[in-house]
């Protein structure tokens, strides 16, 4: 399964923005998907079915079939064939937290939720055919998912507890915060050498404007 998803442009949810620090909606943001929500439920329960659920999704992302299905099934967590609109409310803001590549910010500020949407079985426990069966929602690397059990598995049971899950979202957000900060410290080194390159630029084109030859000036 690709890893990638992609909101179709053009679709409500391109409209909607998710505060980068918290991964929230705004009120006003939550009211228009309120009633969103309440357009797509032809049926007026209040809830989401399968089919209406699949061609929401279908419409606004670039998931296929199974992969609409896997998240249904994660949402409806009581097995009733329907979700509402709190399990609603917490696709879009995965969905968004995706498409502004803000994945490990969303996982550590709602961890406790995105844990229970992983412990499928009520156990308590997450084990690693979670993490592989719904990465294409939160695009763990590889490499964090190898490390995940091998530094945080306390326990050693191959499953991890809240508070391991909990230690993983901190370990993941801290390395997401120095990726950010080595990214903000090159651009602003490429800054610094273009703003230098272009002050000696025009030092020279006004020595020359001045009839100051650049090799005498300098004895």
């Amino acid at each position: 399964m690709s890893a990638t998803m992609k909101l179709k442009q053009g679709s409500f949810l391109w409209y909607l923005y998710l505060d980068k620090l918290y991964c929230l909606l705004s009120v006003r943001n939550v009211k228009a998907l309120l009633e969103y929500f309440h357009l797509l439920d032809v049926h007026h329960n209040n809830t989401l079915n399968d089919v209406l659920f699949y061609h929401f999704l279908h419409h606004v992302t670039s998931w296929n079939r199974t992969q609409i299905m896997i998240v249904f099934n994660m949402l409806d967590w009581n097995a009733m064939g329907e979700i509402g609109f709190d399990q609603f409310y917490m696709l879009v803001c995965i969905l968004l937290a995706q498409q502004n590549h803000l994945e490990e910010q969303f996982i550590f500020r709602h961890s406790r939720p995105v844990f229970e949407l992983l412990d499928l079985d009520g156990e308590l426990r997450i084990g690693a055919e979670n993490f592989h069966m719904y990465n294409f929602l939160f695009n763990i690397k590889k490499q964090d998912l190898r490390e995940l059990y091998h530094d945080f598995d306390i326990t050693g049971d191959r499953r991890l507890n809240y508070k391991e899950f909990k230690l993983f979202t901190i370990f993941t957000m801290d390395k997401y915060q120095e990726r950010q900060k080595a990214e903000k410290d090159k651009d602003k080194g490429k800054k610094d050498l273009l703003k230098k390159k272009r002050l000696h630029h025009v030092n020279v084109s006004l020595k020359q404007f001045l009839g100051i030859n650049v090799s005498e000036s300098r004895l």
